[in-house]
């Protein structure tokens, strides 16, 4: 698989917002984890409603792949994230694996200082 691909199309998706498509790149029983969400959220039910919501209460949002590495049966990928009206966030994703459908995804981000 290239990882780099893989992680730039899944980016797009989410500065699509589009619920639909990040579904596809993740597996029915996968468990999701951001700073929003502490104790994770687990399948694809959970995952819908938490995105579905979060696009509703957020402006456009553009990210932008930075960079990506193999790790053990999945990948890490950097990226940052232009946040219309409110700044820029740099991100971390660790990303775990079943073939091409994420299984385990942590996300820790920041927002870096305004310019």
């Amino acid at each position: 698989m290239d990882i780099a691909r893989y992680n730039a199309d899944w980016l797009a998706a989410w500065t699509a917002k589009d619920v639909e498509a990040l579904l596809g790149f993740y597996a029915e029983d996968c468990r999701y984890f951001d700073p929003q969400t502490a104790g994770g959220i687990t399948g694809h039910d959970a995952l819908r409603a938490y995105l579905t919501g979060l696009f509703a209460a957020t402006p456009p949002m553009t990210y932008t792949p930075d960079k990506t590495w193999p790790i053990p049966g999945g990948f890490c990928g950097r990226w940052y994230c232009d946040v219309e009206g409110a700044g820029r966030m740099r991100g971390f994703d660790m990303v775990l694996l079943d073939g091409d459908r994420i299984t385990h995804n942590e996300v820790y981000v920041h927002q870096l200082p305004q310019e």
